[in-house]
């Protein structure tokens, strides 16, 4: 946000009168210039209570910013505190280091205070334990003496970070009123079930923070923390707090890093003689380049630090590499990227459980489309429909000897991709994870509680489990993802490794087809029973599509082909119509011409592409359209033929 400061007024006025996520910085950079709060509201229409709130920042942020070489005051730190400064900006502000901002606070006796959430709004005294901290006078926290233990949620649920964290939070904190340990959730998100008033013993609306976190557990003195339920927000916590002498449950921090740093993980896998695709960690694009070129297109690229796939691309030659480390990720020193050789191969995901001895996987769960669409955009099946029980006796061997020698206590996951016969691992997250509410219901092992028993001290033979694959249901299970590209104008809707959708729903059927057709119906996908399908594809899909329009010609549907997709079905003696890519849009908007959409983008991510105008139009348009071609074939099998779709209540399934 540095480049707001060389803007003109004019600039910065123009610029606040279009919402975005940069207009606050905007006008806080105009506050400090003095432009007046009315001539703010009269471009933008913000109430002008928020903006004297924002002034207010912004005048005691200019004060601290002063304070030089002196001290900092009790007044003005007490002020800067009430109005939510964290000790690290205050730090950043002020010049001094952050250790010294904590130890004055203590010194100086400034200190947060907690206070009931009145949800009787004044008319009754509020007796439920919500608490929110404020610098003020007066604090209601009752500190009970007994055992208990802090679940740290997710914070704000995001693309990448949600709902299913969510579900282990809730779960962990079942299974601790069962040891009758009193539970403490900290989030930050009132939308969730965390966040109810009966689901947890306490409840503290705090940011996911350890500042926010420290400042609870000096007044709660748990027995300790749990980080493993609230995604990787609460996980990155561990070292942290760790660091603080808080005692946390689970797979230890030292465990954690294992996992979650490259090259220590990378040793793991040596030491273990277990494959993972090559690759290295760069800082600059000349270093990307040479690494490409050494282990060979195409790369997975990506920035060390992601969350949800974010800035996640697959790169094919060179110059996408050089736009991709100048454009997508706009690279710093300070920045680790990460390229690794992409294998065209199967993705495969486990969750499991582990005491550090004995580790039990609930199940296994297949891909749909093949690597490089994300984890959580993917169609994955539960058990595996198309690997040979070779594969199924690798992963288990391998998530067996992760899981001991990560030392992992609880719930972790491991991504996999299979090439032939070969398996490769991804990445450990030694946490829960997206799929873990799933295979608990498909399954009815009681993963969370499990692991959570675990993590109080329990091994998993004393509560009934052996190492190894827990024997498969007798039923199907596939989960589809659920998009809102209609609410993201802006969002290509093609799959890529950087996660869009926002959430999933759950087929489940005796057979594989029944499963995968009530998931389509269920995420609103459907195939039409006749009609026009048209291709657009990327040069490198095109011989796997006119197999498969050849296919849907068969079935009496009428293919209809863009430019050189055209070309190409004819070269291969597929009878089918042509478009100009120039006017599909036109044609959508227009008329019912296309029924179905199957197209593979190119590559990169410029929005002004044909092809993404195309998706977009589609998607406005309510035209199905399908950007893989595995996700394609699966459509077609689910839908060919009059499948009987029967409603039976999960129960039944699992209790058979």
């Amino acid at each position: 946000m540095n480049m707001m400061a060389e803007w003109s007024d004019e600039e910065l006025l123009k610029s606040m009168a279009s919402p975005n996520d940069e207009r606050i910085f905007v006008i806080s950079e105009a506050l400090r210039r003095g432009i007046p709060v009315q001539t703010i509201f009269d471009i933008t229409k913000i109430d002008v209570f928020f903006l004297e709130k924002l002034h207010n920042i912004v005048k005691w942020t200019a004060e601290l910013t002063s304070v030089g070489d002196g001290d900092i005051s009790r007044e003005l730190l007490f002020k800067v505190k009430r109005i939510g400064l964290a000790d690290d900006y205050i730090a950043k502000l002020s010049g001094k280091s952050l250790s010294y901002v904590i130890a004055l606070r203590k010194q100086l006796k400034v200190q947060p205070v907690f206070k009931l959430v009145d949800t009787c709004a004044g008319e009754f005294k509020a007796h439920t334990p919500y608490y929110y901290s404020c610098y003020d006078a007066g604090d209601d926290l009752i500190v009970d003496d007994c055992k208990k233990v802090i679940v740290l949620g997710s914070g704000p649920i995001r693309i990448g970070q949600g709902i299913e964290f969510d579900y282990c939070s809730v779960h962990c904190v079942k299974a601790l009123k069962q040891e009758n340990i009193q539970s403490i959730i900290i989030n930050s998100n009132p939308e969730t079930v965390s966040t109810d008033f009966d689901t947890s013993d306490k409840l503290f609306f705090e940011p996911l923070t350890k500042e926010c976190v420290m400042d609870i557990i000096s007044k709660e003195k748990p027995y300790g923390v749990i980080v493993q339920f609230g995604g990787q927000t609460a996980l990155n916590l561990a070292r942290p707090l760790e660091k603080m002498g808080v005692n946390i449950l689970g797979t230890s921090p030292a465990d954690i890093d294992k996992a979650e740093s490259r090259d220590v993980f990378i040793e793991v896998l040596n030491k273990l003689n277990i494959d993972m695709p090559r690759g290295k960690t760069v800082y600059s694009v000349e270093d990307s380049i040479k690494v490409a070129d050494e282990i060979g297109y195409p790369v997975l690229v990506r920035p060390s630090y992601v969350l949800g796939g974010r800035a996640m691309e697959i790169v094919h030659n060179d110059d996408e590499l050089r736009e991709y480390m100048a454009i997508a990720v706009g690279l710093k020193n300070e920045h680790a990227i990460l390229v690794d050789k992409y294998i065209l191969g199967k993705e495969i995901e486990v969750d499991a459980i582990s005491d550090g001895e004995t580790v039990v996987i609930p199940g296994i769960m297949e891909h749909i489309e093949r690597a490089g669409v994300h984890s959580g955009d993917s169609m994955s099946v539960y058990p595996p429909q198309s690997i040979s029980r070779a594969v199924v006796d690798q992963i288990v061997d391998i998530t067996v000897k992760l899981g001991r020698e990560i030392n992992v206590k609880g719930l972790f996951n491991i991504q996999f991709v299979l090439d032939g016969e070969k398996v490769f691992v991804i990445e450990v997250n030694p946490r829960a994870s997206r799929t873990v509410p799933i295979l608990t219901k498909v399954t009815g092992v009681e993963m969370v509680k499990l692991a959570t028993a675990v993590m109080l001290g329990k091994s998993l033979k004393q509560l009934g489990y052996d190492t190894g694959l827990v024997a498969p249901s007798n039923h199907v299970a596939v989960k589809a993802p659920v998009f809102s590209f209609s609410k993201m104008s802006s969002v290509d809707i093609s799959l890529s490794p950087e996660m869009k959708s926002t959430g999933e729903v759950l087929g489940v059927d005796k057979t594989y087809k029944a499963a995968l057709k009530k998931a389509f119906l269920a995420s609103g996908v459907h195939m039409p029973p006749k009609g026009n399908i048209l291709f657009s594809m990327a040069d490198r899909d095109k011989a796997e599509a006119v197999e498969l329009a050849r296919t849907l010609s068969s079935k009496g549907y009428t293919v209809i082909a863009t430019d050189t997709t055209y070309s190409y079905f004819k070269s291969r003696g597929l009878d089918c119509k042509f478009i100009l890519k120039s006017n599909l849009v036109a044609a959508l908007q227009e008329s019912n011409l296309v029924d179905l959409i199957i197209t593979t983008p190119t590559k990169g991510k410029n929005f002004t592409r044909k092809g993404f105008n195309v998706r977009r139009t589609a998607m406005e348009f309510n035209v199905p359209c399908i950007t893989s071609l595995d996700t394609a074939k699966a459509l077609i099998y689910a839908f060919d033929g009059d499948t009987e779709l029967t409603p039976i209540a999960l129960t039944e399934y699992v209790n058979k």
